[in-house]
């Protein structure tokens, strides 16, 4: 009996194809580049699952193409590049991976947050430039982090664990809830206080965001949010390059409206906005938030897992429209 045939548009851990191959003929985009629209579309017919990133736009479009498609697996935890509507209406299951890369995108996060305060990153390259002329008592002064307030915006799972992170610095934690929904887990551990949007962009020197990419939360980092912070407050985002409008941002940096950011995504990606690689006040990072071994691979299992279940006509394990099975 023939397998059945899976396409991957961009190189995953291997030990994610192995598990694949197990039921199925796994083809694999050679290119490490995003898939061009047309190939996309022309894989998309010939296959019965597919594996995609977050540059893969999966919209009626796709699912036209698409005409033996049995499931499709983001490799990623976000989703906003999937119309999860279509998807339900056609009765195809897609899936996310969510779980596996919570602490380590929550590292990501403390990591540019540091970063940013202490100036790592632009005395870094002080040192190496052979630039620096020794010590002196007014060089390089970032802002402090113990005792100081931290912000998180979308306390799921990944704002959860970097909030939590933050105990053995002492820093009072406030957070926001799209829901309304208490937070159990940081009321009872940190007595973190749920507060509206416009209070913790007041209160907070470090806000980090984790919120999902919506019609609602687009742009909710925009110049009236930038003149609502304190002018020594930092922004850290590992979550989604429109979250903010980053325009906006480098006009608030530049004026120092806002002392400074770590970023680890982009309103365009790969492009940023004109003007912000020039400054010394951010750090930025090549979307590396999930960026480690254990992360990329366990996101390749789950990926694999998901499509298996699809195949099989069951209910992968983190699937985004578990009622079309019911």
């Amino acid at each position: 009996m023939a397998k059945f045939k899976v396409f991957i548009t961009r190189r995953i851990p291997q030990e994610g194809i192995d598990l694949l191959e197990t039921v199925a003929d796994v083809e694999i985009n050679p290119e490490d580049a995003p898939l061009p629209r047309p190939l996309l579309l022309e894989k998309a017919a010939e296959c019965d699952a597919m594996i995609g990133v977050l540059t893969d736009r999966i919209n009626g479009e796709f699912f036209d193409a698409a005409k033996n498609l049995k499931g499709y697996a983001n490799y990623a935890v976000g989703y906003d590049n999937i119309d999860v509507n279509e998807a339900t209406r056609r009765q195809i299951p897609v899936s996310n991976t969510p779980g596996v890369l919570t602490t380590a995108t929550a590292e990501c996060a403390w990591a540019l947050l540091f970063s940013v305060a202490r100036r790592v990153v632009e005395t870094d390259h002080i040192m190496r430039s052979d630039k620096w002329t020794g010590w002196g008592p007014l060089q390089f002064i970032g802002g402090d982090i113990k005792g100081k307030t931290l912000g998180i915006v979308g306390a799921g799972r990944i704002g959860t664990e970097m909030a939590l992170m933050s105990r053995g610095f002492d820093m009072p934690v406030l957070y926001t809830s799209s829901s309304g929904r208490t937070n159990g887990a940081l009321e009872a551990e940190l007595n973190a206080e749920l507060v509206s949007f416009e209070e913790l962009l007041k209160r907070s020197d470090f806000i980090s965001l984790h919120a999902p990419l919506t019609p609602t939360t687009k742009h909710m980092f925009d110049e009236s949010a930038f003149s609502l912070m304190k002018k020594t407050a930092y922004l850290i985002n590992t979550a989604r390059g429109p979250v903010i409008n980053e325009a906006d941002l480098v006009q608030a940096l530049q004026s120092g409206e806002i002392a400074g950011a770590g970023l680890d995504v982009y309103e365009n990606e790969p492009a940023m906005a004109p003007g912000l690689a020039e400054l010394d006040n951010v750090v930025i990072l090549p979307h590396i938030g999930s960026a480690t071994k254990s992360s990329r691979t366990n996101m390749a299992t789950m990926a694999a897992r998901n499509i298996i279940a699809m195949l099989k006509g069951e209910t992968p394990e983190t699937c985004l429209n578990p009622e079309i099975f019911t």
